[in-house]
């Protein structure tokens, strides 16, 4: 049940945090919802890490927020900013 509701918010927090970067967002929908399905499970690891969560507990809310906002930052840092090079 933890994973499923890991996947399940990440989903909205994948949308919440795609709102909350500043900038031009070239990725579709499915793409940030992965996105922030991964940093739920990156939320979820750097809480139980901290010692927030318990093995098996799903990541909460603002946990979910951050680790999405860390893995869509890598990625406009990575790949977002290669695909347009200066001319």
């Amino acid at each position: 049940m933890g994973i499923i509701l890991t996947i399940i918010i990440g989903f909205f927090v994948g949308l919440f945090a795609r709102a909350l970067i500043p900038g031009r967002n070239i990725s579709g929908l499915i793409m940030t919802t992965l996105l922030g399905i991964a940093g739920a499970f990156v939320g979820k690891f750097l809480g139980q890490a901290f010692g927030l969560y318990a093995e098996g507990q799903s990541a909460g809310f603002f946990m979910s927020l951050i680790g999405a906002m860390i893995i869509l930052f890598i990625y406009h840092e990575f790949f977002v900013k290669n695909r347009n090079p200066p001319a």
